[in-house]
């Protein structure tokens, strides 16, 4: 007569992480507990968000034994290392980044949002390359301001 509720079973890091390896992932520990997936000359940076939730803190393409993460110029996507090398972002390196962030998120259960499935997303822009761009200019049809008299 009274229905009962399954109670939802809750998925432990460690089984995150085996089914990040039964999709094809390669996995290194990190010594702060956070692990580093790789697949295809991509790879990201997974971490324990708390109450067993994954999160890809860091994901790009594998430069030597570093991430470059994508920046956005504006104008072009490129990639930056965390000791500062920068390079052009290739279309290739781009859509495989895409791939991964998909199939990692589809392996870890993490839900893809509208905008991030649209294409890769970089979380860092620089736009602004003229230099004191944002500081207030005065336009030449403008007035002077009155300077005070002595």
């Amino acid at each position: 007569m009274f229905f009962h509720r399954k109670v939802p079973k809750e998925t432990t890091f460690s089984e995150h992480l085996s089914r990040l390896r039964s999709a094809g992932f390669t996995l290194d520990n990190l010594p702060d507990g956070r692990v580093k997936a790789i697949k295809h000359g991509v790879a990201a940076i997974v971490g324990d968000e708390g109450a067993n939730q994954p999160f890809i803190e860091r994901a790009g393409i594998v430069v030597g034994d570093e991430i470059a993460t994508l920046l956005s110029g504006g104008y072009q996507m490129f990639l930056v290392t965390p000791s500062g090398k920068k390079m052009p972002a290739q279309a290739e390196q781009l859509s495989a980044l895409h791939q991964f962030e998909d199939d990692a998120k589809e392996a870890l259960g993490v839900s893809n949002l509208y905008n991030t499935s649209l294409g890769t997303v970089s979380r860092s822009h620089a736009y602004d390359r003229v230099a004191g761009y944002s500081k207030p200019q005065r336009r030449p049809w403008e007035k002077k301001p009155a300077e005070p008299r002595p």
